[in-house]
């Protein structure tokens, strides 16, 4: 069963949360997916990735390249799985894709502080539970460690 993560970003960016939890993901030996909304968000993602820190490396490439079949991260702004990805990351209120039920997880992150990324978020959310996934809120506490709320 697909399990799904919804990451309640309040007073937080997708530039800082996504990746520790793309380390995390190759960590479990996990391939990745990391679906956002332009390619002009895809391209910036792509920056940042490559310098977020200057002590890690995150291997990974947009769909645009050849050997994205190869690549253990692949940032996309459209539905497929090129790199037989087991996890899915969704951000910039990016649709739950139609083959959801492929990926092992499949992760939400949204901004709290957007009406309209909220609303998106609760859709998916019905979504999900009506499809039979087994759904999870998190949101950070006070020291920005990720809680599992219900």
């Amino acid at each position: 069963m697909t399990e799904v993560l919804f990451y309640h970003l309040q007073n937080m960016t997708v530039e800082n949360v996504l990746p520790p939890l793309l380390e995390k993901s190759l960590e479990r030996g996990w391939r990745v997916v990391v679906q956002s909304t332009s390619e002009e968000r895809a391209d910036a993602l792509d920056a940042h990735l490559w310098t977020y820190r200057d002590d890690s490396f995150l291997p990974h490439a947009t769909w645009r390249v050849n050997d994205a079949a190869d690549q253990p991260i692949v940032l996309a702004i459209e539905e497929g799985n090129p790199n037989g990805a087991n996890v899915r990351f969704l951000v910039d209120s990016a649709a739950l894709p139609q083959d959801a039920q492929g990926y092992e997880r499949m992760v939400l992150l949204f901004n709290g502080d957007d009406p309209d990324a909220l609303d998106l978020a609760r859709s998916a959310w019905t979504d999900c539970k009506a499809r039979g996934f087994d759904v999870t809120y998190w949101q950070a506490d006070e020291r920005g460690r990720w809680q599992k709320r219900n």
